[in-house]
This record gives structure tokens, sequence and C-alpha cells, in this order.
């Protein structure tokens, strides 16, 4: 692993406090509460692949937790094909129990990594990825991904992200910090913030929303867009 990773938490570490957090994701009304606007950007993303996509048939869902970015996208596109992909099997388990309630289309569920998983080449109209790329690592860890999610879909397919993000400048990065930093104690008190803090200073490895564009570009997607972005929090994409 780089050096400037060597710290983080592994998979496996990562796997394991999800196992145990499931029910912290799974409001589909408020979302994450750590997440500025967690409920915006589930609208957006999910209304700008509605847009793209109409005719959408297959749904991938990468690091899906409890389901709510599928859960909220078969309120728009009813009977879609769903697949999910995340670390934990409970936060699966939960999805599927979740979803299988409210689609009539086929619901495949894969524990493992994003970067690991195998990936039909070509088959999905829609992925979605929220709150869960910030735990790539270095730049080879995010080209690997962006290009393996481009192959996945079909020709005018789309991806779309919501996610926590950083800044180029040191400057403008600290000021976000510090506005995080003050919201997080504005809904949970000093112990809240300092928790959630914590963990995403030990798990967490967020790039600015710059790269991510430049990045969908460099692996081949026609457009992108940005949808929303506040403080440390982004949700954007790219269509193919």
């Amino acid at each position: 692993m780089d050096a400037n990773f060597r710290n983080k938490s592994t998979n496996e570490e990562i796997r394991q406090r999800f196992d145990n957090d499931v029910d912290r994701f799974s409001n589909l009304e408020t979302g994450q509460q750590s997440t500025i606007d967690a409920p915006i950007s589930l609208e957006f993303i999910t209304d700008a692949a509605k847009a793209v996509n109409p005719k959408a048939v297959n749904l991938l869902d990468i690091g899906c937790g409890a389901g709510n970015y599928t859960l909220k996208m078969l309120t728009k596109l009813p009977g879609l094909n769903c697949t999910l992909v995340d670390l934990s099997k409970p936060m699966l388990d939960k999805a599927y129990s979740r979803i299988q309630e409210t689609t009539s289309g086929h619901i495949n569920a894969i524990q493992g990594d994003i970067r690991a998983v195998a990936l039909a080449p070509g088959h999905y109209d829609i992925i979605l990825a929220g709150a869960v790329l910030h735990h790539l690592r270095g730049e080879d860890d995010w080209r690997l991904a962006f290009t393996k999610i481009y192959n996945a879909l079909i020709e005018g397919g789309s991806f779309w992200i919501s996610d926590l993000i950083t800044h180029s400048s040191d400057e403008v990065n600290a000021l976000f910090q510090d506005k995080y930093s003050a919201y997080l104690a504005s809904i949970g008190g000093a112990d809240y913030r300092d928790k959630v803090l914590s963990y995403i200073d030990k798990e967490d490895s967020p790039r600015p929303l710059t790269f991510q564009l430049d990045l969908l570009k460099e692996v081949g997607f026609r457009h992108v867009e940005i949808l929303h972005k506040n403080s440390c929090f982004a949700a954007f994409g790219g269509i193919r």
C-alpha cells in the first residue's frame, strides 16, 4: 500500500464497522445525517439518472448500504433489475429485503469490493455510487474503479456519484473542513463531531471534485455534470 495510506483502515476493518451500523443507513427520508444535504443529493442523482436513461432496465448500486439509493431510483423507474454491491453482508441483506418488496425486477446481491467484483461489460443503464468512492486510496485505485464502471455501462448509460470530497487548495480545504466540523457539532454536539471526524480520518481518502470530473473524462465519459455541491459534499456524474 502507498505509504500515504498505510495507517488507513483495511477493507476488513471498514466491513466490520458497517456490519454493526446498518440502522443508521436505513432512513430514506433523512439519509445519512453526517452527510450534508443527503436527501437533496439523493433526489438529484436519481432525477438525473431518470432524465438521461428513462428506459433503463438494469441498475448497479455500488456500496449500496441498506439500499436507499436503489429504493429512491425505483420510485422513479419502477421494475428495474438491480445489482447490489457492498462489502458488508448485513448491509446487503437489509438492502435485499427492502428492495425485494419494491421491484418486480431481478435482484442480484454481491458481497465484495468494486475493484475486485466481476461486472458484465456494456450491461448497465445506470450506475449509482453513494458515499463509497471515498474509500478508494491511490490514483491507480481511482482510475481502475472509474474505468471498470465506464466499461460496465451501455452506450449512453450514466454514472452518478454522491460523496464526500476535498478541495485542491489547502486554504479552501481547511475552510470547508472547519465548516463541516461546525455542522457536525450543530446536529450532534462535540462528541458526535469528534466521532465522525475520527472515522473519516481513519477510513476515508476522498479526492477533489475537479480530480474526479477530470478522471471521468479521461476514462471516456462524453459528458460530465455537477448536480449539487455544499461544503465537503457533492453530487455529480458522467454519461457514456
